[in-house]
């Protein structure tokens, strides 16, 4: 709110700046002014600094300073730490979190060289190098943030549609970013020998794999009616990005609200189930969804138990993906409905809003700046519970030792 944050005469609103806060520390990318002309050089850097925190995530950065200063890790330190990159273990975290570190800043660094040249191109070398930096560190961090509205104000990437390097290394900046620094661990252990990767890393893989595939399949064959106007190579590009970007990052290089109503389904979809544990992406992650996916599998084959790769699931993860998917759902509707009364508005679009804050997407139909303040209340508590993630909220709210160990008698009820 400091009056050389941004452009506007005097100071930016409480609101403005609390929405703006909440939507940088969850790297969610939803925004009521634009990043570009509203805020200034000191406001677009707190703006970075905190998705950087955001992405990391605010244990890591508390550990890391630890480590610099030379403090002492102690146990209960290194269990935040194991909760924080969803380690399967307190063993070796410290170790796993320097590494989460190591390369998070190396990925974002070659992703400022690689879109440093485009963007100098575009730009000019002093604003190019700052487009690069702020890009690399968004696109990284799935936070969706962009500086694009010197061209248009809340354009997004849609000027750089047909422009390969710039979609290609965006692409991949925000797929390593979301695939979680244990299965890149994994990858640096291993190598090529998929074999020997952890189960959860195997899953996130083929399910991130067939996310990235189908929808790209479904959005290219979307695209090439009429109305889009677009050429072979055109359609491919933006099919690509159209899936990778729903999964929390929040860029977009088409304008979504020309999405069909099949289109608009999928992209909620893709924005409730995001990323993977231990990453800087957000929603429900692809391991809820393999695992509800993988039950439902074994329930239609009336197999006992759960599998993937030789493994089987516990009965409390699945309870656990059903709660998180119910828990989502809930929140999501609940959240569009009061917005739609309030604001008069097609349940629809306001479905996709709520999607896209829970989901910690930013992806938007343009409906957020023009929203009053209870709606904004709304997306930023939604933002909020995303990124922090429901069960968290609940467990804090709801601690309390159970010792309780008697079992009532078990009666059958009919579902289904």
């Amino acid at each position: 709110m400091l009056p050389f944050a941004s452009n506007k005469d005097g100071s930016a609103s409480f609101a403005d700046a609390l929405f703006t806060a909440t939507s940088a520390t969850c790297v969610t990318g939803l925004i009521t002014q634009d990043t570009a002309t509203y805020w200034t050089m000191f406001g677009q850097v707190i703006i970075l600094i905190l998705i950087q925190i955001g992405g990391l995530g605010v244990v890591t950065i508390t550990a890391a300073f630890a480590m610099i200063s030379g403090r002492k890790i102690g146990l209960f330190q290194r269990s935040a730490m194991q909760d924080s990159i969803s380690a399967p273990q307190v063993g070796g975290i410290v170790r796993l979190t320097l590494f989460a570190i190591k390369i998070t800043f190396a990925i974002e660094l070659i992703g400022f060289l690689l879109l440093f040249l485009p963007f100098c191109r575009e730009f000019g070398i002093a604003k190019g190098i700052w487009y690069s930096l702020f890009h690399s560190i968004s696109a990284f961090c799935n936070a969706g943030f962009d500086l694009m509205g010197t061209k248009e104000k809340f354009s997004s990437l849609t000027f750089f549609a047909s422009n390969i390097p710039v979609n290609v290394v965006i692409v991949l900046l925000i797929i390593i970013g979301g695939i979680g620094f244990l299965t890149w661990d994994d990858i640096k252990t291993h190598k090529l020998k998929i074999k020997k990767y952890r189960m959860q890393s195997k899953v996130i893989l083929l399910t991130s794999g067939l996310l990235i595939l189908l929808p790209t399949i479904y959005y290219y064959t979307e695209f090439s009616g009429p109305e889009w106007d677009m050429t072979v190579r055109e359609r491919i590009i933006a099919a690509f990005f159209q899936s990778v970007t729903p999964r929390t990052a929040g860029f977009n290089t088409v304008n979504l609200s020309m999405l069909s109503g099949g289109g608009m389904a999928i992209m909620i979809v893709l924005m409730l189930i995001g990323g993977s544990p231990g990453s800087t992406a957000g929603g429900m992650k692809t391991t809820t969804a393999a695992v509800l996916i993988g039950s439902a599998v074994s329930v239609f084959r009336r197999k006992k138990e759960t599998c993937f790769f030789g493994r089987s699931i516990s009965d409390e993860t699945i309870k656990n993906a059903a709660v998180i998917l119910l828990m989502y759902i809930v929140l999501c509707l609940s959240g569009a409905i009061v917005i739609s009364n309030i604001e008069s508005l097609p349940l629809g679009e306001c479905i996709f809003e709520t999607a896209s804050a829970i989901g910690t997407v930013g992806l938007t139909l343009g409906i957020t700046p023009e929203l009053g303040i209870i709606s904004h209340s709304i997306l930023i508590i939604l933002m909020f519970l995303g990124r922090v993630g429901g069960l968290t909220v609940i467990y804090a709210a709801l601690s309390g030792n159970n010792t309780n160990i008697s079992k009532l008698p078990q009666e059958k009820i009919t579902v289904g």
